[in-house]
């Protein structure tokens, strides 16, 4: 039975070197990028249903800062699968592998042309998983398409590197301090619904002042708001802000690195799949950090327009003066 499924996986991988065109109107990838030439991705892949297939999160004595993911059988042949995609492409370099319960993050260094559309590889991947599990499942493993991330600014790729190392550490907080990483969408404040993510406590805390900054602010006079707010963080004041102009921005980097608490207003609203990144996330988990959105999530590049930025500061002043939720 194992060399009938052998047999049948490198069919499938050979059958990659004259594969169906891919959807060129395929909204997940970049406009423009030649997916055949050489290039470091990420790639995200997520099981169907985002059933936790492929392991189960542990940690040793409920200690959330070096939690690992315990592979299962599928998991393991998931391992397998990946690290043999060079002997089908030996342009390919494998330099990462991050197998999570319901999802897989990749990274892979293209070294040379391919004959063929990355997409092409990856669908080869995730048709040899998806024959094992038709055979144990009866269904396939993955959810259509798949997700890349372009690895060409420097640093980025010492970052994905942390970023998909840290995933079992996240996903434990996550799951420890979940009242702090779920998206609540429909809470009042004032006349306004509002979606909101972190610490909603932080809305009924009675010290909250707005943070508004014009533009025309000097370094000088940013400097000494600085000092004024961080003097006023200490007295217990929480800080809400949009974020906008340089000097909102300085004060409330200066408020959050000195580890004191802050509501956030978004010009993006939250996606389906929202979870706080970098800093944010640690922030987060600590308690320390708010995020307000007061429109939905949209996927497009835009300059946040005058009349937004009048909208965030109006609502930024309505939170400062509320004392308890609607």
């Amino acid at each position: 039975m194992n060399d009938d499924r052998d047999k049948r996986r490198r069919e499938w991988w050979h059958r990659q070197k004259t594969p169906p065109p891919l959807n060129p109107s395929n909204h997940r990838r970049k406009a423009g990028h030649d997916y055949r030439g050489t290039c470091i991705y990420m790639i995200t892949l997520v099981v169907k249903d985002r059933s936790p297939l492929l392991g189960t999160l542990r940690a040793s004595d409920g200690n959330h800062s070096e939690p690992w993911v315990e592979f299962t059988a599928l998991g393991h042949e998931v391992l397998k699968l990946w690290q043999g995609i060079p002997n089908y492409h030996p342009e390919i370099k494998m330099l990462r592998l991050c197998i999570m319960p319901d999802h897989i993050h990749g990274i892979l260094h293209v070294t040379q042309p391919l004959s063929c559309h990355l997409g092409n590889v990856i669908n080869g991947f995730k048709k040899g998983c998806n024959d094992i599990t038709r055979e144990t499942l009866g269904e396939v493993l993955w959810e259509p398409d798949y997700h890349d991330r372009i690895l060409s600014g420097k640093g980025q790729l010492d970052a994905m590197f942390q970023y998909i190392g840290d995933n079992p550490r996240r996903l434990w907080i996550k799951r420890t301090t979940p009242e702090f990483f779920t998206v609540h969408r429909d809470i009042a404040v004032g006349k306004r619904r509002l979606a909101v993510a972190g610490n909603t406590f932080l809305l009924n805390y009675p010290l909250k002042t707005a943070v508004i900054c014009s533009r025309s602010m000097s370094n000088d006079d940013i400097d000494r708001a600085i000092y004024q707010h961080l003097v006023l963080a200490q007295r217990g004041y929480v800080f809400v802000s949009p974020c906008i102009s340089p000097g909102e921005k300085r004060i409330m980097r200066a408020v959050f690195d000195a580890g004191f608490p802050q509501i956030v207003l978004l010009e993006n609203g939250f996606s389906k799949m929202w979870k706080p990144s970098g800093a944010q996330f640690d922030a987060c988990h600590r308690g320390q950090l708010l995020l307000v959105a007061p429109w939905e999530h949209h996927s497009q590049r835009t300059t946040i327009t005058r009349e937004q930025c009048l909208e965030l500061n109006a609502i930024a002043q309505e939170i400062a003066a509320m004392l308890t939720l609607d």
